[in-house]
């Protein structure tokens, strides 16, 4: 299992105490990382228009 490490941006985010992750640091080269919600597994996807997709 991979942890994750928070990035500390001067975004609203950030500012406001949320978790905040780079998306590209999550999925690594191939765009693509899972992410589990209860026992149910998600994928997050970078599409080639750098916008991020998540589903189940």
């Amino acid at each position: 299992m991979t942890m994750m490490t928070q990035i500390n941006l001067e975004s609203g985010a950030a500012l406001s105490g949320l978790p905040t992750f780079d998306a590209r640091a999550m999925t690594g080269a191939d765009g693509l990382a899972q992410i589990v919600l209860d026992e149910k597994v998600y994928t997050l996807r970078i599409t080639r228009a750098g916008k991020l997709i998540l589903t189940k």
